[in-house]
């Protein structure tokens, strides 16, 4: 029995003993309900902290700036296809909702850390907003990471199909996309905006899948 271990910063972490998916001596056993528990606090702590960054880039960078807010933002995400509304994401398969979350965190990957390091050589952000960007950056890697974990107990006891396996790029997840150059394209102020948007839906889609897998447990 292969052992699976999930490992999330911060609060998240509940002790330095592994927290294993599927049982084995000398780590915490977490069930498939206490999986989804800490994903979805990780995600909300993650999309609480792009609110804050976001709004603290609208009050005191972008008037230094004389910037006029553009309407018409477009995210590099664009091209993931994302359910509108909690209906249409109800009506997804398992595999494909997870799929679209997973599609999501590994976008973002290398477009946060690439802000991080285009902030730490500005003046508009101080230390504790550039602190920020680090553990945003962090946060989508370590909740991709539990978000396999998730997937991998749900393939263990038959909820999803194996497609999943192997979803660890943005060419795996989606050959025909691209969104390096796109991010890259993006002002800081679009780029904080989509990612606040996008981390509310993938912590809400990890809500309603949730709900659709283990129903009993607060929902």
């Amino acid at each position: 029995m292969v052992l699976v271990c999930v490992e999330l910063r911060g609060s998240d972490r509940a002790s330095a003993a592994p927290i294993c998916v599927h049982g084995q001596a000398g780590c915490h056993f977490l069930s498939l309900a206490d999986l989804f528990d800490r994903v979805i606090q990780h995600s909300a702590r993650m999309h609480s902290i792009s609110s804050d960054l976001h709004s603290e880039f609208e009050q005191y960078v972008l008037p230094s700036r004389n910037h006029i807010g553009r309407i018409n933002r477009h995210c590099h995400t664009a091209t993931i296809l994302t359910p509108n509304g909690k209906e249409n994401a109800q009506r997804l398969a398992r595999e494909e909702l997870t799929e679209v979350i997973l599609k999501l965190l590994v976008a973002w990957k290398d477009p946060l850390w690439q802000f991080h390091q285009n902030m730490v050589h500005q003046d508009d952000f101080n230390n504790f907003s550039s602190n920020k960007a680090l553990e945003m950056s962090y946060m989508v890697h370590e909740l991709r990471k539990g978000v396999e974990k998730v997937a991998d107990k749900m393939q263990h006891l038959g909820m999803i199909s194996n497609s999943l396996s192997g979803l660890s790029s943005p060419e795996a997840l989606d050959p025909s996309s691209d969104t390096s150059g796109e991010s890259q394209a993006m002002s800081d102020h679009d780029l904080l905006y989509c990612f606040r948007r996008d981390s509310n839906k993938v912590q809400n889609y990890l809500k309603i899948l949730k709900c659709r897998i283990v129903p009993e447990n607060g929902c």
